[in-house]
């Protein structure tokens, strides 16, 4: 068992001290203070009177593993270091500081660890701060769900990712923990086997905007709804539940915007430990998927309250369904599309372009993006191809030095609607606007010709590369 000196009492070190004893540690307290030391022995604590500034204080905690030196006088404590160091034993040290200046004093004089007070109660402050935060936000959303007198619509952004369908998932548990029922509407298209997979195995049930008529809802929540490139309804929202700004003012009853957040899954599972909720397990998968996806497992913007939700969240979660959603089948038509973009590929220097052709699954597109951003020497991807009379494109970045939503947004922002994060974006651009041909099954050879040329031109020239003329990347 470790044994402890605390050099300097005072009221910091006699916390300390009694924090230690209760654990039944082995302290000894040196102090310059005769009645400080009288008082601590009356409290049954092994005090002795001494100057820590002494050479002789470093024998008396000799054999000690860990010392606490907590006076107020820098000065002192620093030259108890310096007397300690000089003993040759190695031992951990523990300083205080008065402000980062000494810190750094302290620190130079070998202390393994340095405290300063001020920043301790200011960390101290803040955490109470966030919690009381939490608990009052909590309340006001809790008050805004029990208004609903008939249904609530929770919405969420256009095709819809895991973070956004989680974090509408874990909304909707909260409401039914109020006795009041919610959907889930969500436009566009569930894109990403992923996504459809993950829809599925944890039966989260969806419904689309198309025939809903939304005057029906008394209560409206806008949940990971704010989209790069994405135009928001936010008018008549009661609620607003984001990790992204948004573009426009709203007067929303509740708001919680979070942009120091990666995860809107994040701030829901806040509200589920606030709120003391059994946690569903269908629920708990969804969270934890929706902070893995949008933090790249943790490789992309990750924060400490993102990691904590996590952790709290780990052992309620399905891992086998995991495991499935995150190893769907590859269709038939990946597989072409994705052998069509290695085919086509052009590469200046890490950043790889391609035309996939004519394709029928958009969804085949972003696989392949991020297939082929594990070539070799390969930091950014972007795929195309017609569908329709429209083209998609998908893109991927591991550049740190690049926000591939900025690259699209300025290459298509004016011509096509651009979506997504500085490592995940897309754009739908209609192909008629883009190329000045009308489409038809006479000029489909032509179209994708004056496609592949003016998408590699504009992507590459937004990345700040040149584009080469002709021939294939290797």
């Amino acid at each position: 068992m470790s044994t402890y000196a605390i050099l300097g009492c005072g009221s910091v070190g006699h916390a300390v001290a009694e924090e230690l004893v209760a654990e039944d540690k082995d302290v000894l307290i040196i102090d310059e203070d005769e009645s400080r030391v009288g008082a601590l022995r009356d409290q049954d604590l092994d005090a002795r009177q001494g100057n820590i500034e002494e050479e002789s204080i470093a024998k008396e905690v000799a054999g000690r593993d860990v010392i606490l030196i907590l006076s107020s006088d820098v000065e002192a404590n620093t030259r108890a270091i310096e007397n300690l160091r000089s003993h040759g034993e190695d031992q951990f040290i523990v300083a205080r500081a008065s402000d980062p200046v000494s810190g750094d004093a302290l620190t130079e004089a070998s202390a393994d660890v340095v405290i300063n007070p001020s920043a301790v109660i200011a960390d101290s402050a803040l955490r109470a701060l966030e919690t009381g935060e939490l608990e009052y936000k909590t309340r006001q959303l809790a008050d805004v769900i029990e208004t609903t007198e008939e249904r609530m619509a929770i919405r969420i952004h256009r095709s819809p990712d895991p973070d956004s369908i989680a974090s509408a998932a874990a909304l909707q548990s909260i409401a039914r923990s109020r006795d009041v029922e919610a959907d889930i509407i969500y436009d566009g298209e569930i894109g990403h086997q992923e996504n459809r997979a993950f829809v599925n195995l944890l039966g989260i049930e969806l419904t689309s905007v198309d025939g809903i008529d939304l005057t029906g809802y008394d209560t409206v929540a806008l949940v990971d709804h704010a989209k790069s490139g994405e135009p928001e309804s936010e008018e008549g929202a009661d609620v607003i539940i984001d990790h992204f700004e948004h573009e426009h003012e709203h007067s929303a009853t509740f708001t919680d915007i979070r942009p120091n957040l990666s995860a809107t899954s994040t701030i829901l599972t806040k509200y589920i430990q606030e709120l003391d909720l059994s946690l569903e397990q269908e629920v708990a998968t969804a969270l934890l998927y929706g902070i893995r996806a949008e933090t790249l497992d943790f490789k992309r913007d990750t924060t400490p309250a993102d990691l904590t939700a996590a952790a709290y969240l780990y052992p309620f979660a399905d891992h086998d369904t995991l495991e499935q959603v995150e190893s769907p089948s590859m269709s038939a038509e990946t597989l072409d599309v994705l052998a069509e973009a290695i085919r086509n590929r052009e590469v200046e220097g890490s950043h790889l372009v391609s035309n996939a052709g004519f394709i029928h699954d958009r969804d085949a597109l972003t696989q392949a993006a991020q297939h082929l951003l594990n070539l070799e020497g390969i930091t950014t991807t972007a795929v195309f191809a017609i569908a329709d009379d429209t083209i998609y494109l998908a893109a991927r970045s591991k550049d740190i030095r690049m926000d591939i939503g900025k690259v699209l947004a300025d290459a298509f922002g004016d011509i096509g609607e651009t979506a997504g994060h500085s490592t995940d974006a897309s754009v739908e651009i209609p192909l008629g606007i883009f190329t000045g041909i009308e489409v038809s099954k006479d000029n489909r050879e032509t179209l994708l010709e004056l496609t592949e040329e003016a998408v590699k031109k504009k992507l590459f020239e937004a990345m700040g590369v040149e584009s080469s003329d002709g021939g294939n990347g290797s």
